[in-house]
């Protein structure tokens, strides 16, 4: 990746509206209301439906990313910050991923005690029904799959977007919030999802590498799987 990728990138307004545009009318719109239902019906299990609605989106996003963005300017995926990262960086990533941890807890504690829940239909789905199979299920769908293309798309493409034109504050804020409307309909979870959403990020400025965030939100998730299914 260019050193100087925070001043600038060769995108226009063209590609932020076109990846807009496919993740809200495309991927909420199409797949989540969609889509979901006919994968219910097919499945009879949430875990089941959830985690191939969860792979559908990460191709839906992923080769958007890739056709939209990357494509027909001849870009590579080090554009959207697939690129190594300095060891040192270690320290911030076990960092960044407690601050995650304990402000998961705390919002989801104010969430719980105004009537909110945390809960949603895989997790619930897992619960009734542990397995290792499930749990498995579970762990590669939270922990690997929505990681990579949630990172890929929502830091890698429009923080960096929103970054370069905006700088820093504004592009941690508007990325955060854009993260969290893309999961609706989870409501009760959305205050974690935007307090994420800005440590994802700055773990990107920070690191000028998606691998951290990638790996913050992986290790996070995924203990909450664990924990889920523990509970």
């Amino acid at each position: 990746m260019n050193k100087n990728w925070k001043t600038g990138d060769q995108w226009g307004i063209k590609e932020f509206t076109l990846l807009l545009l496919l993740e809200f009318v495309g991927v909420i719109g199409c797949v989540k209301f969609g889509l979901k239902p006919l994968y219910e019906q097919w499945f009879q299990n949430e875990l089941y439906a959830g985690t191939l609605i969860g792979l559908t989106i990460a191709v839906v996003l992923t080769l958007g990313v890739y056709f939209i963005a990357l494509r027909p300017k001849s870009l590579s995926w080090r554009e959207v910050g697939v690129t190594s990262f300095a060891k040192k960086d270690w320290k911030m990533i076990a960092l960044f991923s407690i601050m995650v941890m304990i402000s998961a807890v705390i919002l989801v504690s104010v969430m719980s005690y105004i009537g909110g829940t945390w809960e949603n239909s895989k997790t619930e789905s897992l619960k009734r029904d542990v397995t290792f199979w499930t749990v498995f299920l579970g762990f590669v769908s939270a922990a690997i799959i929505s990681p990579i293309y949630e990172e890929l798309f929502y830091r890698g493409f429009l923080y960096r977007w929103i970054r370069t034109r905006m700088g820093v504050t504004v592009g941690l804020l508007i990325s955060a919030l854009i993260f969290t409307m893309a999961h609706i309909p989870a409501y009760s979870v959305m205050p974690v999802n935007f307090v994420s959403g800005i440590l994802f990020a700055l773990a990107y400025e920070r690191t000028n590498s998606i691998w951290p965030s990638i790996i913050i939100h992986g290790s996070t998730n995924g203990i909450m799987v664990l924990l889920a299914s523990l509970s």
